[in-house]
């Protein structure tokens, strides 16, 4: 199956065709209904979950509540497995569908909206009813930290949305964002696992996070939480962020003790909750290098956690291709080099582009002024859901042809408008919502020579 639509567009040499398939290759993998179908399996009474097994006879009901970009194809995937022995449900997501037994609620992201909000209710309401013979199956996927949108006390929609706004703007990374978001949340960091207990909670989760970190994905709503109240303030002061009156309260009392913390990893709310990572950025690259072995290329994962900001990280992806095309290492040519993680980029531009597509611009214009190898060398950098910033394309498929004015790319990439320039050049890349979200896939091919 191809996922990238304009596949045609893009290719046209061994080596794009190359980056084009690994990039299918590593969306595909992370599919969540593969994902579920892996590692849930019902056997008569008995619901087997990675490893550990669950007699579906001590429980009266069977709970899914969640969300995330890859939210519906989780919840199919469990209906398909369960069938009658699902009670019923609740998942916040993105895009409209219709599921038989799990109710879809269709919320907003990067930033939270009304809709989210009324969701997300419901979904605490149906926690909040279930009891110690309630089996909860919890679907915790990338994007649920904007779309499970409920508000704490005091705090409004638009004071959330004031601050996400600030917060994506800022050049912050994910767990400071979350540490943000947690003490702003009725759901996050831990409190959908508080509002559902005593029932047996079972966290299904897809990760979108460097190293797979459980309290950061989707801001943790069945993990443990470290961070606090200051740790919150410490963010909003340390990117100078104006945030509104009512947010700065909150964290303030917070931090002077007047407020509940979220629950730590020894409250007793985590006595009958397991997390299971179900796919992850990993996921993603094994399946891609083996795309790439498979057509004949020497292939390596660089790192899963490269994070930073984007155009910086990409020129590190440029001299590892160097590297490769003259000395022979990390791999030798024909090479596809790997790597996954979350680069961020801090707005300084009035632009339209994404992380991916400021990385791929970057990456062009060093690929236009430094590379000087006989050899072909391509970079495709795209979001695995679809969706690069707050634009609907994935990404860019860059090669060093992409460049041929230097003083205009960099003007493009530093107002942040990465995307007018590739979409020119015909180098963006268009898949639609793939319905996972593990994060960022960067492929780079170096080629055999002339």
């Amino acid at each position: 199956m191809t996922l990238v639509r304009n596949a045609a567009d893009l290719g046209g040499s061994e080596a794009r065709e190359t980056a084009l398939a690994c990039l299918d290759a590593g969306i595909d993998a992370a599919n969540p209904e593969r994902a579920v179908a892996d590692a849930v399996t019902l056997d008569g009474q008995s619901l087997k979950i990675a490893d550990d097994s669950y007699d579906l006879r001590e429980f009266d009901d069977v709970f899914v509540l969640g969300g995330g970009k890859a939210g519906v194809g989780v919840a199919r995937a469990l209906e398909n497995r369960l069938g009658d022995r699902l009670t019923e449900g609740v998942v916040v997501v993105p895009d409209p569908a219709e599921l038989s037994r799990v109710e879809v609620a269709v919320g907003d992201h990067p930033v939270p909206s009304e809709r989210g909000v009324e969701g997300t209710r419901r979904l605490l309401d149906l926690a909040e009813a279930a009891d110690d013979r309630t089996l909860v199956l919890a679907v915790v996927t990338g994007g649920g930290s904007a779309l499970l949108a409920a508000p704490a006390e005091g705090v409004s929609l638009e004071d959330l949305k004031e601050t996400t706004d600030a917060l994506l703007d800022s050049g912050a990374e994910i767990h400071e964002m979350n540490a943000v978001r947690k003490h702003l949340s009725a759901i996050k960091g831990g409190r959908l696992a508080r509002a559902a207990a005593p029932a047996t909670v079972v966290g299904l989760v897809l990760s979108d996070v460097v190293g797979d970190d459980l309290s950061v994905i989707a801001s943790g709503p069945t993990a443990p939480d470290e961070t606090t109240y200051a740790d919150a303030l410490d963010v909003l002061e340390r990117y100078d962020i104006d945030a509104p009156e009512a947010v700065r309260t909150r964290l303030e009392r917070g931090a002077a003790a007047e407020l509940d913390e979220t629950p730590r990893p020894d409250d007793p709310v985590f006595d009958r909750v397991r997390n299971v990572v179900l796919a992850g950025n990993f996921t993603s690259l094994d399946a891609a290098r083996n795309e790439a072995e498979a057509r004949g290329y020497d292939a390596c994962i660089l790192s899963s956690r490269v994070r930073g900001e984007s155009r910086e990280a990409a020129k590190t992806h440029v001299a590892v291709a160097e590297e490769a095309n003259f000395t022979g290492n990390p791999v030798s040519p024909p090479a596809v080099v790997l790597s996954g993680g979350e680069t961020t980029v801090t707005v300084r531009g009035d632009g339209t582009g994404g992380p991916n597509q400021e990385f791929a611009l970057s990456a062009a214009i060093e690929f236009a002024t430094a590379w000087r190898a006989s050899r072909e060398v391509v970079l495709g950098s795209v979001d695995t859901d679809g969706r690069d910033g707050g634009t609907d394309v994935a990404g860019a498929v860059v090669d060093a042809g992409t460049v041929d004015d230097v003083a205009a790319a960099r003007d493009a990439l530093a107002d942040n408008d990465a995307f007018t320039y590739l979409d020119a050049r015909d180098a963006i890349v268009e898949t639609g919502p793939t319905g996972t979200n593990v994060n960022d896939l960067r492929v780079l091919v170096v080629g055999d020579g002339e």
